[in-house]
């Protein structure tokens, strides 16, 4: 239907260009025009309320409306609006959250603590500006030929030209002549989909383990600079590693001199249950990349954490010429930093660890005994406030629709008629990961909805002789 002239919709069709988007598809039909949010629900410019389950994009961590994270901008921007941290500049709020950083941080390669914070914009620049570090540290330590890094196919590090090279998925390399030169991927780590037949997930982890010490000789560990992984991998499907995974890759790592970079940027703070998706899983790493969260996305903000190797190299090679000359006008800005640092306080004063555990396994449960058996579901996995239920066209043999149908996001499409927004990906994959507040009542109330959306698409597949629901 063709919104109404001059409205917002009509507006943003003329002259809004979207991320992620089909834009032949939203010349036709237009956007969901969202006006306001309150706690775990968004409104749109009908009126008409949604449950955000993935809270926007994986990050509105404390909800669409907390005060607090209001006060804070507003504070900060009467006492400094702006300044920058370039050439030994600083202020206090890029102090502060630095510190609460390290502070938090997980314990980095043989349990060292990490040592440095460099701030960003956005997980992808994070991720960029990582990639760079690591470049940089390795020609400063007389390794120039160290510089390939390896990926996993459907892990997800952002969008920039560098970033979107890590990223494994085909949609962010597709007409943009990506990867680059120097980034490889290996498998997948999921269990359900690519194991062998009778293959436990300790052997899958080990034959994981094996394949990418493989690529590493192949391409020759004096050429290797860096592994890049989330703990549990969000826009490629909320895909959990098998068990003994992160051990095994780790040892292969150590054993080769390649740096573990952990991209946090979904997982970091609390999602899975504890403070670092690194914690959960086994992971000590040698960069932290994390965002989202980390002001509970009220205001653009990431940050690069390294240990003190990756330090050591960056400092002699910025002795060496003079400067580092990377950074961003917005590094630290003051006021997404004042935003993030009062987000960091909520988190300890609410123990909102404490919460996603008891919520979360609340909502793991559920979705198990509600779904699991559900004919179009093939696997319901999770951990923590982040979950994924994969829709399959056979149960028995794991076998996915046909893309072309969109059965994922036909599913989304009625989620929202519904009132629920919903984010599907790879193989008809929907993704939770609600804000962490949300309540085991909005949990049971999200899961009603859904159940609704799903038996409506049930009906509408036996229709159609897509699916014999």
């Amino acid at each position: 239907m063709t919104p109404p002239r001059n409205s917002t919709a009509a507006r943003d069709i003329a002259y809004a260009l979207h991320p992620y988007t089909d834009h032949k598809a939203h010349l036709k039909d237009g956007p969901l025009v969202i006006s306001r949010g309150k706690g775990v629900r968004v409104y749109d410019d009908q009126g008409k309320e949604y449950i955000e389950t993935v809270a926007g994009l994986w990050c509105a961590s404390l909800g669409f409306d907390n005060e607090r994270l209001v006060e804070a901008a507003a504070a900060q921007m009467r006492k400094l609006p702006f300044y920058h941290a370039f050439t030994s500049k600083s202020h206090e709020p890029l102090v502060d959250l630095s510190e609460m950083l390290i502070e938090r941080a997980p314990p980095s390669t043989d349990g060292a603590p990490m040592s440095k914070v460099f701030f960003a914009n956005s997980g992808s620049e994070a991720n960029d500006s990582a990639i760079k570090m690591i470049w940089y540290m390795n020609n400063a330590l007389g390794r120039p030929e160290k510089k390939k890094i390896i990926a996993r196919l459907k892990g997800y590090h952002g969008i920039t030209l560098a970033a979107a090279s890590l990223t494994g998925l085909p949609a962010n390399h597709k007409l943009f002549d990506l990867p680059l030169p120097n980034f490889h991927h290996v498998s997948t780590p999921h269990h359900y989909h690519n194991a062998r037949p009778g293959e436990t997930e300790e052997e899958f982890a080990t034959r994981l383990a094996e394949e990418l010490e493989q690529k590493i000789l192949a391409e020759g560990p004096e050429t290797v600079a860096a592994f890049w992984a989330e703990p549990i991998m969000g826009a490629g499907g909320v895909i959990l590693p098998p068990a003994t995974y992160f051990p095994k890759i780790q040892a292969v790592l150590k054993k080769h001199d390649v740096l573990f970079v952990a991209d946090e940027v979904i997982c970091g703070f609390w999602r899975t249950g504890s403070y670092w998706g690194s914690q959960t899983l086994g992971i000590q790493p040698d960069i932290l990349v994390c965002a989202k969260a980390l002001s509970a996305s009220y205001l653009p903000i990431s940050a690069v954490m390294v240990n003190e190797k990756v330090f050591q190299g960056i400092a002699e090679g910025s002795s060496s010429i003079g400067t580092w000359g990377h950074g961003f006008t917005y590094s630290g800005h003051p006021v997404p930093a004042a935003v993030a640092i009062e987000t960091l306080k909520i988190y300890d004063e609410m123990d909102i660890g404490g919460h996603v555990k008891r919520v979360g396994a609340h909502m793991q449960a559920a979705l198990r005994e509600r779904f699991g058996n559900h004919p179009l579901v093939g696997e319901v996995r999770g951990i923590g406030l982040i979950a994924g239920m994969e829709l399959v066209a056979d149960k028995a043999t794991k076998t996915n629709f046909d893309p072309a149908k969109k059965v994922g996001i036909r599913l989304s499409k009625l989620g929202e008629k519904h009132g629920l927004i919903m984010r599907s990906m790879a193989n008809d994959s929907l993704g939770f990961s609600p804000p962490l507040i949300i309540s085991e009542a909005e949990v049971d109330e999200m899961l009603d909805r859904l159940g609704t959306a799903l038996d409506e698409l049930s009906v509408e597949l036996r229709r159609e002789s897509i699916a014999a629901v």
